[in-house]
């Protein structure tokens, strides 16, 4: 029994996963009839969660490659980059479809079920037209499997897989989700830039990613800058994409 839970803890949403383990653990060593009754009541929410997951895979959109973006000679690549690492850097410069073909790459590998695809602009005019460019590639309305978060706007919906944000809203939301549980796969675009909230992300990242091993992180970057990301992050293999 506590080896079957086990095994379906590991299959509920990371955002949930932490705290139903630890309850259990905790209910693991009561031997009272209330925690017989709270016993019955966790292994329901564990199965619900474990329902919505079960679900999100089921109707995970299935992405399409044009094959017309200098981006898509190197998707094999960059694929068995992301399976084989915590942490890829993509560098090419504008044209390149590095923006709104990762995402799509991270979905074909079947990211996005436990947690959320995240994947930071710097700006919320590029968060809101990548956003529109990959749900009319997904053939999904905007909101539905790909929304944007930016001030003032939140256009997710519970059944979103990818998730456009400028840096500043993911940066905010590590004061209420410190471990970023909502996600599985973190894209930060253009970290050239190099702004404060850009810095501050990255190292924030840099320290969690010890403790989140499921979590997957890709940096893009202007090639000049690739190799000092890759040195930040422990030598994260480097993929130059044409623009």
């Amino acid at each position: 029994m506590e080896m079957n839970v086990e095994t379906r803890l590991n299959e509920t949403m990371l955002v949930d996963r932490h705290r139903l383990r630890q309850r259990w653990r905790a209910l693991q060593r009561k031997r009272d009839t209330k925690g017989d009754s709270e016993r019955e009541a966790l292994l329901g929410q564990i199965e619900t969660s474990v329902a919505r997951a079960e679900l999100r895979q089921k109707q995970l959109p299935k992405p399409v490659f044009s094959g017309t973006l200098p981006i898509d000679d190197r998707i094999d690549e960059i694929a068995e980059a992301i399976s084989t690492h915590q942490v890829t850097i993509v560098c090419g410069e504008t044209g390149s479809g590095k923006s709104t073909q990762l995402p799509k790459i991270c979905l074909a590998l079947g990211r996005g079920i436990g947690g959320i695809i995240g994947h930071t602009q710097p700006r919320r005019i590029a968060a809101r037209s990548v956003a529109a460019r990959i749900a009319t590639e997904l053939g999904s309305p905007l909101g539905q499997a790909v929304g944007y978060k930016v001030r003032f706007l939140d256009k997710i919906s519970t059944g979103s897989y990818i998730k456009l944000m400028t840096d500043g809203i993911l940066l905010a939301e590590t004061q209420s989700d410190s471990k970023l549980l909502a996600y599985d796969t973190l894209i930060i675009d253009e970290a050239h830039e190099r702004s404060l909230n850009i810095d501050f992300l990255l190292g924030y990242i840099h320290r969690l990613l010890p403790s989140r091993p499921d979590l997957k992180l890709i940096v893009t970057s202007a090639t000049i800058d690739a190799e000092r990301f890759s040195r930040h992050f422990n030598h994260a293999p480097v993929i130059e994409v044409s623009g």
